[in-house]
C-alpha cells in the first residue's frame, strides 16, 4: 500500500512516515496541496492521503475538493492530519470528501486506530 504525505512541515512529514511505514506503507511526500496534485498528475494513486489543512500554495481543504472533483482518484482514502480543531472546519473537510479527521498534537496509536476503522491497517495480535 502507498500514502502520500501532504503537509509543509518537513518534521510532521517524517513522523507521519515513520508511524506508516511500521504498519507496511511506502511513502511519497508533498509540502503543500499543489505539489500533491502534481504528483497524482504524473500517475499516483496513492492508497491514501494523510493532509495538513495550512499549507502555502493550495490548503488541504482545497486538496481534498479538487480530488472529489476527479473521477481518476474517488478511490483514494483521505485523511486530515490538521490542528484545526474547530468543530465547523471538521464539518466541512469531511462533508468535502475526507474520510477521518487527526487532530494534531496527535500519537501513532491514534493514526494506526483511525487507519483501522477505514480497513487499511490490521494491528498484529499477539500470539
Amino acid at each position: 500500500m502507498h500514502a502520500l504525505i501532504i503537509d509543509d512541515s518537513r518534521t510532521m512529514r517524517s513522523i507521519l512516515k515513520r508511524i506508516v511505514h511500521e504498519i507496511g506503507f511506502e511513502t511519497t511526500e508533498a509540502a503543500n496541496g499543489q505539489e500533491a496534485l502534481d504528483v497524482l498528475e504524473a500517475g499516483l494513486v496513492p492508497d491514501l492521503c494523510l493532509i495538513d489543512w495550512n499549507m502555502p500554495l493550495m490548503d488541504g481543504y482545497t486538496f481534498v475538493t479538487r480530488v472529489r472533483a476527479d473521477e481518476r482518484w474517488r478511490s483514494m482514502t483521505l485523511m486530515m492530519v490538521t490542528t484545526e480543531s474547530e468543530h465547523g472546519q471538521i464539518v466541512r473537510a469531511l462533508a468535502a470528501g475526507a474520510h477521518e479527521y487527526v487532530i494534531k498534537p496527535f500519537t501513532a496509536d491514534a493514526i494506526v486506530e483511525k487507519l483501522e476503522l477505514l480497513g487499511l491497517a490490521v494491528r498484529e495480535v499477539p500470539a
